[in-house]
């Protein structure tokens, strides 16, 4: 879960933030940044999670009522396994992301990094009875990596958690059906690859079929080579260089959420 060391600023330092969480707390900003930059976004909806160092399972969720434009490295809130408000903050968190994310922090110690979205592409595909197609380049690489979660509703109540984390098992991928997409990731980093990866085969597919015409099956045996060979794909760590591209151009657009 290492990040590079950012500078912290004199407010950081007056609250008492360890230089490797504020590092993490800027590249969580930044990839919220990212998600607005690509679109997906529901407005002050859904939610990118990401535990900090320690023992107690903290982790950090954007605060209830920002859009992701406005996220910023110190007005993330850290919130523990329970929901509470760790140190201060003028923010809380809502309560739908944390019953999904803090049931997966619990119970995944390599789920470092969490993210669900709605985006329309996401949603269409989970209401589909079939799901994610692999016969695509970006569905094939995801062969055997998925798992899926029947609607419950809005994900409020916490007898749901037990079940999300039944649902998930092992996998880095799920779809929660006639909701949304999730996937979890052992950095930022890591777990954005993964989204991007599972966001294009979700809207490939439906451009796909929306044209009306025969659709090519992949068989399995080439799926799975495909699956092995994307997750191998960039030896400086899955979705690193990605990662750093998109940063650098947040950055040129607005580099508040350094702050």
């Amino acid at each position: 879960m290492s990040a590079s060391i950012a500078v912290r600023p004199e407010k950081a330092l007056s609250l008492g933030i360890s230089a490797e969480e504020w590092a993490l707390r800027v590249q969580l900003a930044a990839c919220y940044r990212i998600f607005d930059l690509l679109g997906w976004t529901e407005y002050i909806f859904n939610h990118i999670t990401l535990r900090v160092p320690g023992p107690e399972k903290h982790f950090l969720i954007n605060p209830f009522g920002l859009l992701y434009s406005e996220v910023t490295a110190s007005n993330l809130v850290k919130i523990d396994l329970e929901g509470n408000t760790i140190g201060n903050s003028e923010w809380s968190a809502n309560r739908a992301g944390f019953v999904i994310h803090s049931a997966i922090h619990a119970a995944r110690p390599d789920a470092h990094c969490i993210m669900h979205t709605h985006t329309t592409a996401g949603v269409a595909v989970a209401c589909q009875k079939q799901g994610i197609s692999p016969n695509n380049f970006y569905g094939s690489q995801l062969h055997d990596r998925i798992a899926y979660h029947d609607f419950e509703g809005i994900s409020v109540e916490l007898d749901e958690r037990p079940r999300l984390v039944n649902s998930l098992g092992a996998h880095d991928v799920m779809v929660l059906r006639n909701h949304g997409l999730l996937v979890c990731g052992r950095t930022v980093a890591e777990a954005l690859r993964r989204m991007l990866n599972v966001q294009r085969a979700c809207e490939v597919q439906l451009a796909a079929e929306a044209s009306g015409k025969p659709i090519t099956e992949i068989p399995a045996e080439i799926c799975a080579r495909a699956a092995a060979q994307g997750e191998a794909f960039d030896p400086a760590g899955y979705g690193s260089r990605l990662f750093t591209a998109f940063q650098r151009r947040v950055d040129g657009i607005d580099p508040s959420y350094r702050e």
